[in-house]
């Protein structure tokens, strides 16, 4: 039997976020990936280093790949220290794979990074979504709601 996916992942310790993506794309589903990675990079990363603002993930031979993250070189690392922007191998189930690989050849999704952070068992994570981009009205749409449910809660907090 499968285990149950929850809404929210167990994130203890988050490293990386992509703040801007939430604003830029709208997200229809959230999943959360492992990483391959060497331990150098483990070690970066648990120093709190590493971005993926400009970063997305692309299906490539039935295998996702996160693109364009940036881990900086461990600074205690030696000859074996890490290329910084190289392609990382994210690990999703098959059936994962290509129900995204389906929604980004058949829908015009786009695969794109929120988060990378440590799981309760420590292990490296990435929060991936499946999105829409936004155009500019959207955008403008999207703010304003924010904005009123800002107002809201402020409105609710004083008037109670």
């Amino acid at each position: 039997m499968a285990r149950p996916h929850h809404p929210e992942f167990d994130k203890k310790k988050v490293v990386a976020e992509n703040r801007r993506a939430r604003f830029d794309y709208a997200i229809e589903s959230t999943y959360e990936a492992g990483i391959a990675l060497t331990g150098t990079e483990v070690k970066s990363l648990r120093f709190g280093e590493g971005s993926i603002a400009e970063s997305y993930a692309e299906v490539k031979d039935g295998e996702i790949w996160l693109i364009n993250s940036n881990v900086p070189e461990f600074s205690h690392g030696n000859r074996f220290n890490h290329e910084p922007k190289r392609p990382r191998k994210l690990l999703l189930k098959e059936r994962e794979i290509s129900k995204m690989f389906g929604a980004v050849a058949r829908q015009g999704m786009t695969l794109v990074p929120l988060s990378i952070y440590f799981n309760g068992r420590g292990r490296a994570k990435v929060e991936l979504a499946l999105a829409r981009g936004r155009k500019a009205p959207d955008k403008r749409e999207y703010q304003k709601e924010k904005d009123w449910k800002r107002e809201q809660g402020r409105l609710m907090r004083q008037h109670g």
